[in-house]
């Protein structure tokens, strides 16, 4: 026993030191090189009634486009356009008050977003990119697809991710952190593997080694714990010091956490079997502009409050989607801003959705909701099927497609903001409706209605993954005792780990 464990400790030194440095590397980053940004969000504004001079439909007429797959409003450069999708999926925009399209209007709108997100005005832009696919810098725990990237020659080479279609700012990385996420792809996640096989063979082998840790350090328990008597005999006739003493008394003291590190890598590495599909699992009827009898600057609603608008289609009707800014007690919501003129969160006001049906101008209540179970249903076996959502059949799991016909509905509610324990800040989409399902494995869809999207999908056994990674993973056991606390606890904790491998690996070299 004692010859296995000194054996499949050294197959596994070079692993336990790449992951353990790469470990350490994570709370290191998130506390002392933390970037930050002067605007993580696009601030509220109204759209007064006077901008919108021409409808929709005039400007589709105007500039002969007879088919679309929605449209929504915003303003940059003092001016305020129609952001249109056609069929192919490209974003046209046309000034609401002329109709005439901006030439190359998308990648404007991008250096726009990204110049306001870091309130850079003067740093000349070094590249403009269009991102359609996650890369070894732009990771999928970024969530959307596809996204311009700007990268402005300034010295900290800033790298600025949006995404057009919703005006949201995906990531930012500096060259600080550009280094780290690829020291973390890279000796963390193992991507290399990837360049040189396929991403099956990169799991296996993580799960193999970190299956050979686990039993590594489970032998050294057996061995150092359990067979303690018999060392001791040995040690009367040959007392252990120095590296060996310190090799024996770490290695106690840390091989729990060893065992949680091992077994919840494993765990969460069984999870990365399926390919990231979300970024396509988005519903996009087509509309014809003749059928949309009502004109958006006709909407009989309380303008002083308008954000936004756009098209859906249900229950063979078409609805404008309408964001308003919410009322509170008589008066309006402004946002607030802090010492240092950013957006104070608690003070962010809540977006009011309401849908008015084209033909009928009325209003239609509690139809938000009814359109995510829709969604949900769309994106798992009720509605015609989207080619997206043929193209992504085949690799989901079939375990995993319960059909929701006759499914009771638990529980619904809207997500405006992001939850630790189910609907973190990992998923970016915000707000959802969280929607769970009578299911075996109590299916819960989380969707985005604003973008007609499916944000999440989480099972019972992804909520225990999630809980393993959490608790055995990242420490959030400790999470009473504050962040600052428990990273330091992990990073301990690894560090140890760390020190008795290569106190190991020494006394292997001696022998």
């Amino acid at each position: 026993m004692y010859q296995w464990h000194r054996t499949i400790g050294i197959i596994t030194i070079i692993p336990v030191i790449l992951w353990t440095l790469s470990g350490l590397m994570h709370p290191f980053m998130a506390h002392f090189f933390k970037p930050e940004i002067a605007h993580e969000k696009l601030a509220f504004e109204t759209i007064p009634q006077n901008k919108l001079s021409l409808s929709i439909q005039e400007v589709l007429d105007k500039n002969q486009i007879r088919q679309f797959t929605n449209f929504r409003i915003v303003a940059f450069n003092n001016t305020t356009y129609y952001q249109v999708k056609n069929l192919i999926g490209d974003l046209l925009y046309f000034d609401a008050s002329n109709g005439k399209e901006l030439e190359n209007g998308d990648s404007i709108y991008a250096e726009w977003l990204s110049r306001y997100f870091l309130d850079d005005q003067k740093s000349p832009v070094k590249k403009n990119e269009i991102i359609t696919e996650f890369d070894n810098q732009y990771k999928y725990v970024n969530r959307y697809l596809p996204v311009y990237k700007i990268t402005l020659d300034r010295p900290d080479t800033m790298e600025v991710y949006v995404e057009t279609s919703s005006g949201k700012l995906a990531t930012f990385n500096p060259s600080s952190r550009q280094f780290f996420i690829w020291f973390f792809d890279t000796f963390h996640n193992w991507s290399f593997i990837d360049a040189i096989s396929n991403n099956s063979i990169r799991i296996i082998t993580m799960i193999f080694l970190l299956s050979i840790i686990g039993f590594s350090a489970i032998s050294g328990i057996v061995i150092y714990g359990f067979l303690w008597k018999q060392f001791k005999k040995s040690d009367r006739v040959e007392p252990k010091k120095g590296i060996r003493k310190y090799h024996r008394k770490i290695g106690i003291w840390i091989s729990l956490f060893t065992l949680t590190f091992a077994f919840s890598g494993a765990y969460h590495a069984t999870t990365k079997w399926d390919p990231y599909t979300l970024d396509k699992m988005v519903y996009e009827p087509s509309f014809k502009t003749r059928e949309i009898a009502l004109a958006n600057n006709q909407l009989d609603l309380d303008w002083n409050r308008f954000q936004n608008a756009s098209l859906i289609t249900f229950n063979d009707s078409i609805y404008y989607r309408c964001e308003l800014e919410e009322k509170a007690k008589g008066k309006f919501k402004k946002p607030k801003l802090d010492n240092n003129s950013k957006w104070n969160k608690k003070d962010t006001p809540k977006t009011e959705v309401v849908y008015i049906n084209a033909a009928t101008n009325k209003i239609v209540p509690n139809l938000d909701l009814q359109y995510a179970e829709f969604l949900a249903y769309y994106f798992t076996d009720g509605a015609p099927k989207a080619a997206c959502c043929e193209m992504m059949s085949p690799e989901i799991p079939e375990e995993s497609e319960v059909s929701l016909e006759n499914v009771k509905l638990l529980e619904s509610k809207v997500i405006t903001n992001f939850e630790n324990r189910e609907y973190g800040f990992v998923n970016k989409r915000l707000p959802v409706i969280k929607l769970v399902y009578d299911t075996p494995e109590k299916t819960t869809y989380f969707i985005e209605t604003a973008t007609s999207r499916l944000a999440a999908k989480i099972t019972n056994a992804d909520i225990a993954e999630g809980y393993s990674f959490a608790i055995l993973h990242k420490f959030l056991f400790m999470d009473w005792a504050g962040k600052n606390i428990r990273d330091l606890t992990m990073v301990l904790a690894a560090l140890a780990i760390l020190i008795v491998s290569v106190l190991g690996l020494i006394l292997f070299i001696r022998k």
